[in-house]
């Protein structure tokens, strides 16, 4: 009876103890991601501006009242300088921070998945300029002109630089996350968590999906920017069906093997 008491004791405290080593491994993940963000954001102060200047193109070219921006606060200025800076931060920092989530998870994997790190680290960084590029070019434009131009005999476009900074640091940011939504459902289903055809026959609820994402992620509500968010998004999802029905044949050979 003893015995039984003892070997329960020593799986309960063996289970604690690898929740503790997860966190402790969490802790140090996240403070390796935030202190990179936090460098390359200190590291950005130096082209701060020479972004504002450039950010503000889309509004000067969709408007006639210049380039200029205002600030209705004393402290908005300052603020806008360093959501920039954070923005640039955050892009310079994406390598070490997809590197901190590789070294996360990969001690539950074997030797042999350990190397789709060579796969996985380029093809998100891929993905993610090429999100921040497409909104940059077709998103921002496109918005920045719509509402610009929204009822001009009523509405005045003369925006604050906060708003407007606010505007394209989300939009610019999260497009650029969500456009590696294929690299992220290929290891998952390298890992047997998801099918090619789980994600195939629930394509309907997958629209929906992206027609809420896209709303979430677009700080803009008119359906022109929306509906040009979904579509990429649509062909991505397209494209991670593909791949997940890559991963799953991998995950079966590997079973298989096993």
């Amino acid at each position: 009876m003893s015995n039984a008491i003892d070997t329960a004791e020593t799986e309960n405290n063996g289970s604690e103890d690898t929740i503790l080593s997860h966190l402790n491994e969490l802790r140090i993940r996240l403070t390796w991601a935030v202190g990179s963000v936090a460098v390359m954001t200190i590291i950005s102060f130096i082209f701060a501006e020479p972004m504002l200047d450039f950010m503000l193109r889309p509004y000067a070219a969709s408007t006639p009242l210049g380039a200029e921006l205002q600030v209705l606060r004393p402290t908005e200025g300052i603020e806008t300088f360093f959501k920039v800076s954070l923005l640039a931060g955050a892009i310079l920092s994406m390598p070490l921070i997809l590197y901190q989530i590789w070294l996360f998870i990969a001690p539950g994997l074997t030797v042999k998945e350990r190397r789709y790190v060579y796969i996985f680290l380029p093809s998100a960084l891929i993905l993610f300029g090429l999100g921040i590029a497409f909104a940059w070019f077709v998103l921002v434009p496109a918005s920045v002109q719509f509402l610009a131009n929204f009822l001009p005999d009523i509405f005045n476009p003369d925006w604050t630089g906060q708003e407007y900074i606010s505007f394209l640091i989300s939009m610019l940011f999260w497009i650029g996350v969500s456009f590696e939504m294929p690299v992220i459902v290929y290891f998952i289903a390298r890992l047997g968590m998801v099918t090619a055809k789980a994600l195939r026959d629930q394509w309907r609820i997958a629209i929906i999906g992206i027609a809420v994402l896209a709303a979430a992620i677009t700080p803009s509500i008119d359906p022109v920017t929306m509906l040009l968010t979904m579509a990429p998004l649509t062909v991505l999802y397209g494209l991670s069906i593909i791949l997940a029905y890559v991963g799953q044949r991998q995950f079966e050979k590997s079973v298989a093997v096993e």
